[in-house]
């Protein structure tokens, strides 16, 4: 199914996370935000491009 980008965003509720990722080849960066738009932190997560960063970043 098909879905315009007003359905998508509608489908966001309360229990939803918004996790945005800045994918880069050594660092990755992370923003999280909940359904109204709040963001969870106040600076992006930082995490490395191997094993340990994604372990780091499955527990943020």
């Amino acid at each position: 199914m098909y879905y315009t980008q007003n359905e998508k965003i509608l489908q966001v509720g309360e229990e939803k996370i918004i996790v945005g990722i800045d994918v880069g080849s050594e660092k990755h960066y992370a923003r999280a935000f909940d359904w109204r738009g709040m963001e969870y932190s106040k600076k992006a997560y930082v995490f490395t491009n191997d094993a340990e960063g994604f372990a780091g970043f499955f527990e943020w």
